[in-house]
């Protein structure tokens, strides 16, 4: 299931945009992200052809079951840390910087660890 940093922050910014969306599209993403449509075009196309989501014909973006694995896998890495980070102290806008960047590099063995961590400590 790996994947690198940028499919894994799509597939996020899908799982989250579809909580608050009724449908998303690429210009939502694109939106989201600060990106050009043009890039999330792209993106969109790569995610199809490795099924981490499928496109209707009127442009609405679903994840698949893989996509949709990745996308929470990734999304709970950056609740867990960014409370976590938050809680020791660090300044919550610079926990989310830094739960964003740690999320995609630290393994699932570390990311667990870490979680047991805080389920006793918290």
């Amino acid at each position: 299931m790996a994947m690198n940093e940028s499919a894994e922050n799509y597939l996020e910014t899908i799982l989250i945009l579809g909580k608050t969306h009724p449908v998303v599209r690429s210009v939502d993403v694109a939106d989201e992200l600060g990106f050009k449509k043009s890039s999330v075009s792209v993106a969109m196309k790569n995610l199809r052809e490795k099924r981490h989501i499928t496109v209707t014909k009127e442009g609405f973006i679903y994840l698949t079951e893989s996509g949709r694995q990745i996308a929470e896998m990734i999304y709970e890495r950056h609740e867990v840390l960014s409370q976590w980070l938050i809680h020791l102290g660090v300044d919550p806008k610079v926990a989310v910087a830094d739960a964003c960047k740690i999320e995609h590099d630290v393994s699932a063995e570390s990311f667990e660890a870490i979680k047991r961590h805080i389920q006793q400590t918290l």
